[in-house]
């Protein structure tokens, strides 16, 4: 059984594709009875796609994998905290947990949504899990975008 930190690694791996491919370097495992039915990250660049977020890639491959428009046994693992967009897909998933690495105080459903929690109600919510690395790598592509 691997641990939240080993698949976080996993959606780290992700977030880094992202990163080589200059998209925003946010990554994304979708997990349901320890297998990964899912890995995405950004291609909003790449697709032209206000939407490609990695959130949104990863349950939709999950979706199109178990062949349902719910995944009430998964858990999504993402490396930054979900936006307002991204929360109200995986609020109509029902997902059944979300594990988000470093926290995004510009942009999260916390920010857009305040005290009012946009996930379904029965969706367990986990923040910080190797908030160090997944906050670095954030960091770290938009030094190196200021600086093109």
């Amino acid at each position: 059984m691997m641990s939240d930190e080993e698949y976080m690694t996993l959606a780290l791996q992700e977030a880094q594709k992202a990163f080589e491919a200059d998209e925003v370097p946010v990554g994304a495992v979708v997990v349901m009875k320890e297998r990964i039915i899912a890995r995405a990250h950004n291609q909003v660049e790449l697709l032209n796609d206000a939407t490609a977020h990695a959130e949104i890639m990863a349950i939709t491959t999950a979706f199109q994998y178990l062949g349902s428009k719910y995944l009430p046994d998964a858990t999504l693992y993402v490396t930054l905290e979900p936006c307002l967009m991204c929360s109200g897909a995986l609020y109509w998933s029902k997902i059944g947990r979300i594990v988000f690495g470093a926290s995004d105080e510009k942009n999260s459903y916390r920010k857009v949504a305040g005290a009012n929690n946009p996930f379904h109600p029965k969706t367990i919510i986990s923040g910080g899990i190797l908030e160090e690395p997944c906050s670095q790598l954030m960091k770290t592509f938009f030094e190196k975008l200021r600086n093109k």
